[in-house]
């Protein structure tokens, strides 16, 4: 992906220096580990943080020092950033005939505070939609290249275009409507983050043919990317067997497809998977 040198956004707040020390327990190094593994296994990591004296003792804010990769990461979410918002900007005029208002995206290591309350590395990147805000620890990067198999810019492009895409479900007031089906909760959510995937598409091929940022394979690390994070792959991995009734964000099968229906078409009127019988999506 061609993005060094470009336009970053305005729209991005950095914590990654702000930290918590003190109290025994892990070292940082050691609770980025577990927060990883916590996200990895898709378990909730927070007893075993407390059991080994997490936050267990008054904290003392100290300052973390970012690393020439830290760097490299923040300079890079901020340029993709900056394409959503003209991309998606010219989308609602020209499709929608409406006004796009930008989100905000905050950077961070390990945890920090949004509107919708703790956001972890664990869990991995978030959209809130009480604050209009993207959450992202970068670190997660590092863990799709070394722990998933999604390696290269334009897969880490895919995620950041993937929880702006939930914005964008916020600003056309789907979330909300999604939420209040009579649908059980996983398969709404299912609904959601497919429908994301395939926002995620649209913007890809906008971005594309707008910045000619594409590169040759780009598409290819989205779409492999797509793969290694779909429940089915996600649970095969943590050594679990598939439980189909248990997924939230769907099959690696269903997150490829998605995402090219939103890439081949350009329209965001290919992505709603609201009354799509569930076993068709």
């Amino acid at each position: 992906m061609r993005w060094r040198g470009r336009r970053g956004s305005k729209n991005i707040q950095d914590r990654r220096r702000m930290g918590r020390a003190g109290g025994g327990g892990l070292s940082i190094f050691g609770i980025l580990i577990v927060l990883a593994m916590g996200w990895f296994f898709g378990v909730d990591v927070r007893p075993l943080l407390e059991m080994t004296g997490v936050g267990t003792q008054q904290p003392q804010a100290v300052e973390r020092e970012l690393t020439e990769a830290d760097q490299r990461a923040g300079q890079f979410v901020s340029v993709v950033l900056a394409d959503t918002e003209e991309v998606w900007a010219d989308i609602f005029a020209r499709q929608l005939d409406a006004r796009y208002t930008e989100p905000k995206l905050v950077l961070f290591k390990g945890a920090t505070q949004s509107g919708c309350g703790g956001a972890q590395a664990a869990t991995g990147p978030f959209y809130c939609p009480l604050d209009n805000t993207a959450y992202l620890d970068t670190d997660f990067f590092r863990v799709m290249e070394e722990r998933m198999g999604a390696s290269g810019d334009f897969a880490a492009a895919y995620v950041i275009a993937h929880e702006v895409a939930h914005h964008v479900q916020n600003e056309l007031g789907l979330l909300q409507g999604m939420r209040q089906t009579r649908e059980d909760k996983n398969r709404q959510s299912v609904r959601i983050e497919l429908m994301a995937d395939c926002l995620s598409g649209v913007w890809a091929r906008e971005a594309g043919e707008r910045f000619g940022s594409l590169e040759p394979g780009d598409i290819e690390e989205a779409v492999n990317a797509a793969k290694e994070i779909g429940d089915d792959e996600l649970q095969r991995e943590a050594g679990q067997r598939v439980r189909p009734h248990t997924f939230t964000h769907g099959t690696s099968e269903q997150r490829q497809r998605w995402f090219a229906n939103g890439y081949n078409s350009g329209d965001i009127n290919q992505c709603d998977t609201r009354e799509i019988a569930y076993g068709q999506l």
